[in-house]
């Protein structure tokens, strides 16, 4: 849980970053873009996680098909961008 916490934290700060100079934007498209260039900026430095296929199954069994669909299981390694 701390690490999931850490990087969304992390990546939380870089969205930041990337807001806190235009405090206005003229339009939902123009902040939309800004912050997917946020994320991309920040998923250059993210690593694999560890065991991640383990841990995707036992979401399954806890929360379920509708929250954690199998096609998440047969793709455990995600592109986020």
């Amino acid at each position: 849980m701390t690490y999931t916490t850490n990087a969304i934290e992390s990546l939380n700060m870089v969205m930041r970053k990337y807001t806190r100079n235009r405090r206005i934007f003229p339009n939902e498209d123009s902040t939309l873009k800004s912050l997917f260039r946020a994320i991309r900026e920040a998923s250059k430095t993210w690593k694999s996680i560890h065991h991640w296929k383990p841990a995707l199954q036992s979401f399954q069994a806890m929360f379920g098909e509708e929250r954690v669909p199998l096609a998440a299981l047969n793709n455990h390694v995600t592109q986020f961008v």
